[in-house]
């Protein structure tokens, strides 16, 4: 498994970065889900580096020229709810994906919300077979959400690739992916934190995506 890490590099996603750590930034949901947003357009730009691409004679009103564009049939999937700006950044890029969604969300089964699992309600996404798979989801924490939306998404087909593109991850997430995907996937991380409090929040982090997003769920 491949992982590619972009707070290791000098890029313009360190300040998008910078800025959904900062509590002050963090109260204001349309700046936080618009960062979410251009997060997730730089980094499929950065993906799509990695596409397959064949040349395409376009016409324009005074001649005609090749262009390379890309080949590969692409299904981007995300998560819901905390997916879905950073989804968007994506939808920005590849316009003309398919789509997948998966409710697919963290439920603690102890009293001191020290232990978790993943239940997973609903998949609404076309067959993944024979295509290059995206699954986007801002946080990768335990792994177990991203864990069980490859899984169910796999049930219609196998992928010609997959990619994973999370905001935040954690050792521990990465090392269940490690066991969960194909050897030749790929990790995309705009940051690698060093792991997870007691209640299986990444630390530092930001917080709860999905609440920063859209307000805090019942």
């Amino acid at each position: 498994m491949k992982i590619i890490d972009f707070s290791q590099q000098n890029t313009v996603i360190n300040q998008y970065m910078a800025e959904l750590r900062d509590k002050s930034y963090q109260r204001n949901r349309h700046l936080f889900r618009f960062n979410v947003q251009r997060v997730g357009e730089m980094m499929a730009y950065e993906l799509s580096k990695e596409l397959e691409f064949k040349p395409k004679t376009v016409h324009t009103p005074l001649g005609q020229l090749d262009i390379p564009l890309p080949k590969d049939d692409l299904l981007i999937a995300t998560v819901l709810r905390a997916g879905l700006p950073f989804h968007e950044g994506f939808l920005h890029v590849f316009d003309h994906a398919a789509n997948g969604f998966v409710s697919a969300y963290r439920m603690y089964t102890n009293r001191e919300h020290t232990e978790v699992g993943i239940h997973t309600e609903y998949m609404a996404a076309p067959s993944c077979k024979g295509k290059t798979l995206v699954i986007v989801d801002p946080m990768l924490a335990t792994g177990g959400s991203m864990a069980a939306s490859y899984e169910a998404l796999v049930k219609t087909g196998t992928p010609k690739k997959v990619h994973i593109c999370c905001v935040i991850a954690t050792p521990e997430g990465l090392e269940v992916l490690r066991q969960t995907l194909p050897e030749d996937a790929t990790v995309w991380c705009a940051a690698i934190d060093p792991g997870m409090n007691a209640n299986k929040y990444i630390v530092p982090g930001f917080g709860d995506c999905g609440d920063l997003c859209y307000g805090e769920k019942l």
